[in-house]
């Protein structure tokens, strides 16, 4: 991950192990890798990036800060290895609010203590229990309550989206939203999701989701038959899922995800 984004800044792609052809995707579409979509433009690197590490899978995933010449966007992407070589890459580009619904990058500096606690190991949930636990949240979004899908949150687990503070203490965005369980959510039906990667060792489970029909509401300027495209971490260990960090961005309700 580090070569990668290193690559990116520089724009060149020979020093990295790579095995190609390299399967590249940026916003669900296909790109020419080291040529198209960001490697096209000028990427610096803020300081904020959230590694989530899924060795048995060598998939290296992250959700990183850039500034893409010069303004603050948001990365996320998904490294896929064979033989310690990069194989694929899947990632979405958020440069703005009309793009991702919610942007206040200016909150996202530091990783957030709750994501960079290491679990001890008698904490540790096995890789499928963490799995189990955290396709609760997904499913809770496809009933349209966190409640019948009986996440297990802890006491004081929050939602950051984009930057935004969505669920949880403190948060003010819209009256229940301090309690991440019981407040109002959407019922999205046609929700799909997939894992993304597992990082056993720091209790990350990434999961990749389409929220689907619904999931945008209609907004003057903003057109019609959107849906969220959406990488979502979720902190987990000792049976319960303790933080949930997100960046999404709008895309065409009928434009698949891929990489099924």
């Amino acid at each position: 991950m580090t070569d990668y984004l290193s690559a990116l800044v520089s724009a060149d792609v020979s020093h990295l192990p790579l095995s190609r052809p390299v399967h590249f995707t940026e916003d669900q579409q296909q790109r020419k890798f080291g040529v198209e979509g960001i490697w096209s433009r000028h990427v610096a690197l803020t300081g904020y990036r959230f590694d989530i590490l899924d060795v048995r899978a060598g998939i290296a995933a992250s959700l990183v800060k850039v500034q893409i010449d010069g303004k603050p966007a948001l990365l996320a992407l998904r490294l896929i290895t064979h033989g310690g070589r990069i194989a694929g890459v899947e990632s979405i580009l958020v440069h703005s609010r009309a793009e991702g619904m919610l942007f206040n990058v200016d909150a996202i500096g530091t990783l957030s203590p709750a994501m960079a606690f290491t679990p001890p190991p008698a904490q540790r949930n096995s890789r499928r229990q963490m799995i189990a636990i955290a396709s609760r949240y997904p499913r809770g979004l496809q009933l349209g309550s966190f409640v019948k899908s009986d996440v297990p949150f802890a006491p004081q687990a929050y939602r950051f989206e984009n930057g935004m503070l969505m669920a949880g203490p403190h948060c003010t965005f819209l009256p229940g939203c301090e309690h991440i369980k019981t407040q109002h959510i959407p019922t999205l039906s046609k929700l799909v999701y997939r894992i993304a990667a597992v990082d056993e060792q720091q209790g990350v489970v990434l999961i990749r989701m389409d929220f689907g029909p619904g999931s945008v509401f209609p907004a003057p300027g903003r057109p019609q038959g959107l849906s969220l495209s959406v990488f979502e971490a979720f902190k987990v260990y000792g049976g319960q899922i303790h933080a949930v960090e997100a960046f999404m961005k709008t895309k065409p309700a009928d434009q698949p995800l891929g990489w099924n």
